[in-house]
């Protein structure tokens, strides 16, 4: 299984981009994304840091439905 990469918030923001989100506002250090789904809106916080935590990108990745091979694809 590969390993997580190490990525800042900005990368991580360019990928989800390719997925359709949009990014709506940014508050403090938070960058704030959308998109539009069936269900209803996702929203979700991306911290504007040089280098995410580990368990912060994952957390990330679960909640936009996001798997590991996907995301190193999109790198």
């Amino acid at each position: 299984m590969a390993k997580l990469p190490i990525l800042s918030g900005k990368d991580l923001i360019k990928v989800l981009f390719k997925l359709g989100y949009q990014h709506v506002r940014t508050r403090g250090s938070h960058m704030i994304i959308i998109k539009q789904t069936d269900n209803g809106k996702k929203t979700i916080p991306i911290p504007n840091h040089k280098e995410l935590a580990k368990g912060t990108l994952k957390a990330i990745m679960n909640q936009a439905d996001l798997k590991l091979d996907d995301l190193l694809k999109l790198i």
